[in-house]
């Protein structure tokens, strides 16, 4: 039996590479995305990928460090640190190159080697006003 959290553990090393087409891979084919404020999941590896990809336009140089990572039977939580430079567009707001910092609480679910959905907290209101609030 394969270890959820090895299997998510991995999945972000490959993220945190750069390589979103090899963690997409790590994804099932109707992987399940489900966001804050959204009344249905979203589906798919496309619709994941596009997630990532918004944030490496805004933050081509994101960093991403795992603080927390436990499992119990198919569930992983991970508590995660994002750190970057707003140098691109992310969500109509131009470039501050300001530093940013911001973190996640997710929820992963895992069938066998593949995560299959997962539930993301990030902290986007602090991460918004690091971007819009004049300094």
């Amino acid at each position: 039996m394969t270890n959820p959290v090895a299997v998510v553990r991995e999945a972000f090393e490959r993220l945190q590479q750069g390589d979103a087409d090899a963690c997409a891979e790590r994804l099932t084919e109707n992987f399940i995305v489900n966001l804050p404020g959204l009344p249905e999941p979203l589906h798919g590896r496309e619709i994941w990928k596009f997630g990532v990809q918004a944030m490496r336009d805004g933050f081509p140089d994101l960093q991403i460090a795992i603080e927390d990572i436990f499992g119990a039977d198919d569930r992983v939580a991970v508590r995660l640190h994002f750190s970057g430079t707003h140098t691109g567009t992310f969500q109509d707001v131009p470039a501050t190159h300001r530093q940013v910092r911001f973190t996640s609480v997710d929820i992963y679910r895992v069938e066998g080697d593949k995560i299959a959905e997962e539930w993301v907290s990030p902290d986007m209101m602090g991460l918004m006003q690091q971007i819009t609030v004049s300094l």
